[in-house]
């Protein structure tokens, strides 16, 4: 294990404290990629945590000086950090995900998904967004897909499973934290099995995916996540080719599937005849496809 960090409490500022925190982390051998992508927006995040100041305005007194205290909490998360590599994430229960705060821990993963694109525009051009009424979130972890969709489209009511009651724990603090309790609607089922009957104009999806090799090989980050929520299989496909096999019953005869397969897309392609629609996201991110009900 590296050496404690330890920040410096000679005058210490926010300034001066994100900088020696991006240092820190540039100087390790953490793996960016749950919730932010760089050092430097660790750095700041770890910061504004700490003070309680808010994320999306920006920081008008950077050479106020630190208080002990505030140095003492930064250095026990930067350790934990660096020397442990958990996500920051759930250092400080905090993840964004289609411009909203989730509260997250390690009883799901950091929600990360491209799909965020896909509610942004409320499912268009796939759908007509103003006659969507019914849609569900399979395999909805801490709820941000559902809950994002709902939140955006009030028009809509969702229905969201999950097969980790831990997971349905974190997900209905999230529908608490964004007064989502009427429209969105937790149900403890594996995939289909005990969801009652009922058809949707979408049903999409973030099941686990990663294959034998990709688990294997990941940065220790993953490590904190729940290994259930990551794979599916020696392929990655377990959990998606239950989706595939049942899903078109659940759909109206207009509906849409979308499934986030990420690496495994090519272990798709190998074993699938469907027409599979791939998207291509403006912000990054790839391995999600949509087929219409008609091509289940």
């Amino acid at each position: 294990m590296a050496s404690p960090i330890k920040l410096s409490t000679n005058k210490l500022t926010i300034k001066s404290a994100i900088e020696m925190l991006n240092n820190a982390l540039l100087n390790s051998d953490v793996f960016f990629g749950h919730g932010t992508d760089n050092a430097w927006d660790e750095a700041v995040w770890m910061v504004l945590f700490v003070l309680n100041y808010p994320v999306d305005q920006p920081i008008n007194n950077a050479d106020t000086e630190l208080k002990l205290d505030d140095i003492k909490a930064l250095e026990v998360i930067v350790n934990k950090r660096i020397n442990d590599n958990i996500p920051l994430a759930y250092l400080i229960n905090s993840a964004w995900f289609c411009g909203l705060e989730f509260y997250v821990d390690e009883r799901v993963i950091v929600p990360r998904s491209p799909i965020a694109e896909c509610i942004f525009d409320a499912f268009e051009p796939w759908v007509n967004s103003d006659e969507i009424t019914d849609v569900l979130d399979l395999c909805t972890g801490s709820g941000c897909i559902a809950l994002a969709t709902a939140h955006y489209m009030p028009h809509v009511n969702v229905d969201a499973s999950d097969f980790s009651q831990a997971a349905l724990e974190v997900a209905h603090i999230n529908r608490k934290k964004l007064g989502l309790e009427d429209r969105v609607h937790f149900i403890y089922s594996d995939v289909f099995k005990d969801i009652p009957f009922k058809q949707y104009d979408v049903i999409v999806s973030n099941p686990p995916y990663v294959d034998e090799g990709d688990f294997k090989s990941m940065p220790k980050e993953f490590s904190h996540e729940p290994e259930m929520a990551l794979t599916s299989g020696s392929d990655g496909l377990f959990v998606t080719h239950a989706i595939l096999e049942n899903a078109k019953k659940y759909l109206k005869p207009n509906g849409i599937l979308i499934i986030e397969v990420g690496n495994s897309q090519r272990h798709l392609l190998e074993k699938s005849p469907l027409p599979f629609l791939w998207f291509e996201f403006e912000n990054g991110g790839g391995g999600v496809f949509l087929l219409r009900a008609d091509q289940l």
